[in-house]
């Protein structure tokens, strides 16, 4: 059932500055992960980052004298669900595509947050911004150069995490708006820390033999030993984790969906300079057009209106 959006007071500068600065700290963050695959499982990766990143969540909370108390726990537990979700079916990608194949195909999901926001929660999406999309979307097909690696069956992972992602960011708005940001982000990290260890133990218990294992070991492998160097990478993401997903979360609270998945895309240019200085990943011309395209597309779809520039001046 379609749920018409309440009118609600819209930050947009200060949304934009916060998903520009939680893009870069996520892109780097995948760029560990990518660097880390070979050396440990995706779900000790879940795991150690939530080890490390729920402490220095809670003491932020109590340094600002937050209480972890949600308004909406059901909201937010599926939120956490649906996140936990796109990172599995990312995270399971990156060993196999480029970081900037991988990171196109997710970042399908701006433009379905704009299209799932219009859909499901009312949002008013106008002429313009609806044509920043679709630039948005031209960049994009542009970047995965179709007849190229992207359109192996390992794009379907991140494309069905943008399906996650997407539903997220819109339930954020809709059902999470009055929530902590901390809360938030404290529940996810939860989340992250059951997955991992629940699909470590099941696969523990079911032994699937190294023949199995083999064939795609960041997924189903066993639990590797980590000595200083791993734990160093694990506390790095999960400080990145944490300024990430708090930044992403009150992002979303504070302004249009439609406006900060464009600038959403700001984790395109990251992933593609990790993946040229740590993977020798080179750009070519039809990768720096898409760039172009979606900052176009950014720049679009967020300049406000005369009609709502008029009514900002008019409010006291």
């Amino acid at each position: 059932m379609v749920q018409k959006a309440e009118a609600r007071p819209q930050r947009t500068a200060e949304g934009i500055a916060l998903i520009l600065g939680s893009v870069l700290a996520m892109a780097t963050a995948d760029a560990v992960v990518k660097l880390v695959s070979a050396e440990v499982t995706l779900w000790q990766l879940f795991t150690a980052r939530a080890l490390v990143a729920i402490p220095v969540l809670i003491a932020l909370a109590r340094a600002s004298g937050l209480r972890l108390r949600l308004r909406a726990p059901g909201w937010a537990l599926l939120r956490s669900g649906l996140l936990v979700l796109t990172w599995l079916v990312y995270y399971a990608a990156l060993p196999v595509l480029s970081l900037s194949t991988a990171a196109v195909a997710i970042y399908t999901g701006p433009i379905l947050i704009a299209l799932f926001s219009a859909a499901l929660i009312g949002e008013a999406v106008t002429a313009r911004q609806w044509a920043g999309v679709l630039i948005g979307f031209v960049g994009v097909m542009a970047i995965l150069q179709p007849g190229g690696d992207a359109f192996s069956w390992f794009t379907l992972l991140p494309l069905l995490g943008a399906v996650f992602y997407a539903l997220a960011m819109v339930l954020t708005r809709s059902k999470c708006q009055d929530e902590a940001p901390l809360t938030l982000v404290l529940v996810l990290h939860g989340a992250f820390l059951f997955a991992g260890l629940a699909a470590t133990g099941l696969l523990a218990v079911l032994d699937l033999g190294a023949d199995t294992t083999s064939l795609f070991p960041f997924l189903l492998g066993d639990w590797q030993a980590m000595g200083l160097p791993e734990w160093g990478f694990m506390a790095l993401l999960g400080l990145l984790s944490a300024a990430y997903f708090v930044g992403v979360a009150r992002a979303y609270q504070i302004a249009q969906p439609s406006i900060i998945a464009t600038f959403d895309y700001a984790y395109l240019v990251w992933a593609s300079l990790w993946g040229f200085v740590l993977f020798a990943e080179r750009p070519g011309p039809l990768t720096i057009a898409g760039m172009v395209s979606i900052t176009l597309a950014g720049l679009l779809v967020a300049a406000p209106s005369p009609n709502k520039m008029a009514e900002d001046t008019a409010r006291p």
